[in-house]
């Protein structure tokens, strides 16, 4: 049952002690998809190690299965995938269903459009809010045709082109998720795709199309913009895949033990790559102790584990050019700034008004219940600290999380650092990124 089609379930989170000991969070969740989708659409068997097995991913396994691919979890947990090849999508016989996952779905429909099938995409009340028009346009120019619900949003029919054709789209908005559909589609495309994003932003497409045998290169133009080309109808290799642990997800937890004091915690086998972990630089600038050790690489993505130790956190201002390599990471950003001396001002944010919630709007509201001072701006917010003193809390009113697994777990994270605790109204939505959250807090001393 998904997040939005189960009963609510509320949680209070209070301040309970330092974090202490090692943890390791679930693999990454950018990672975790396309290493299902490349698998399924390579000719023979690729094994992925440490796959985050949230709801997210588990609905890109599910439709992958539904196009042909064989893919199957192993009792050692890792999962066997046996794909179809390059172009060897098969007809879904029923709708693909997203659950909460914007990902599955725009690079999914990046699939789809060059191949000769049609698909209908649904999704949870949340990911059928989200508009999808930034991908159907190039998608369009491929050659696919969409059917879509009013405001182009989900319910969303893809019907893929029987000759695809290839272009060269220029990215309007730094969008790792347009990239990567586009590059999805040129796979299955005659000629070269070639993708200009003026903005750099995650690479991991790039990695790992590299990685399964793609002719994918990279050049820097006159313009300081990234040229990605690709020259579509490769045979893909299987590989076997290490995901390492999701730079998202050990946010929260580096957050919380910089703003619980007495927390001493290590984080074991962190991704670093540097188009994700510009949270861990900001949150140095802001007098956090994080220091990584143990650095190495791991299939092709640089790796550490990070130690964190509580600190008297200051405010700063973020760099907008910061924001496609930790656009997911402010939520929990904007729990930090809360609590640290100062003030922090962020912008360059609009994104954020089109993730699974309006997370500039929800933040705002959340910690303004929580007793934080925050001021909402049209592209981002204006946080003065508290000073290293505990939030207010909510005690028993509820925080609106919207669905958001992101906003959940950042309130969360508050109510560590609050005088009576911050009750959230709902933590299912968590399963859809970070399963184990709680049982990891709890392995921490905090829950």
């Amino acid at each position: 049952m998904s997040a939005s089609a189960a009963p609510p379930l509320p949680r209070r989170f209070v301040a309970t002690g330092p974090l202490t000991g090692r943890i390791r969070v679930p693999g990454d969740k950018s990672i975790s998809h396309r290493s299902i989708m490349l698998g399924a659409l390579a000719v023979g068997e690729t094994r992925v190690t440490g796959l985050l097995e949230g709801e997210d991913v588990l609905a890109t396994a599910a439709a992958m299965r539904a196009m042909g691919a064989t893919i199957e979890r192993q009792a050692n947990g890792d999962w066997l995938v046996a794909g179809v090849g390059t172009g060897g999508l098969l007809q879904p016989a029923g709708a693909l269903d997203m659950g909460n996952s914007g990902t599955s779905t725009r690079l999914l429909m990046g699939l789809v459009a060059s191949h000769p099938v049609t698909a209908c995409f649904i999704g949870d009340a949340s990911l059928s809010k989200r508009p999808m028009g930034r991908v159907t346009r190039p998608l369009g120019e491929i050659g696919a045709a969409f059917t879509t619900y009013p405001g182009g949003r989900l319910p969303l029919i893809v019907t893929g082109a029987e000759t695809p054709v290839p272009i060269t789209y220029r990215l309007p908005v730094a969008s790792a998720q347009v990239k990567s559909a586009i590059l999805l589609a040129g796979l299955n495309t005659p000629g070269v795709t070639t993708v200009i994003e003026p903005v750099p932003t995650r690479d991991h497409s790039e990695r790992m199309l590299r990685g399964f045998g793609a002719d994918l290169s990279v050049e820097i133009d006159d313009d300081g913009a990234r040229v990605i080309r690709l020259t579509g109808q490769p045979e893909l290799v299987p590989q076997a895949i290490t995901v390492p642990g999701d730079p998202s997800s050990a946010a929260f937890f580096v957050v919380a033990a910089l703003i619980v004091p007495g927390s001493d915690l290590v984080i074991e086998n962190v991704g670093l790559n540097p188009t994700r972990a510009a949270l861990f630089d900001v949150l140095r600038a802001m007098g956090g102790h994080i220091v990584a050790l143990n650095a190495r690489e791991v299939g092709g993505e640089p790796v550490a584990d990070l130690h964190v130790r509580a600190s008297e956190l200051h405010g700063v201002t973020v760099d907008p050019a910061c924001v496609p390599a930790m656009v997911d990471e402010f939520p929990v950003l904007f729990v930090a700034a809360s609590v640290a001396h100062g003030r922090t001002v962020t912008a360059g944010l609009e994104e954020l008004r089109v993730k699974e919630s309006d997370r500039i709007a929800a933040m705002h509201a959340a910690l303004t219940l929580a007793g934080a001072h925050v001021a909402e701006t049209a592209d981002g917010m204006i946080i003065d600290g508290s000073g290293g003193q505990r939030l207010a809390g909510t005690g028993d009113a509820a925080i609106a999380t919207h669905l958001d697994h992101r906003i959940a777990m950042a309130m969360a994270v508050a109510g560590l650092a609050s005088a009576r605790g911050v009750t959230i109204d709902d933590t299912r939505p968590i399963a859809t990124s970070f399963p184990v959250f709680e049982a990891l807090l709890g392995e921490t001393g905090t829950a």
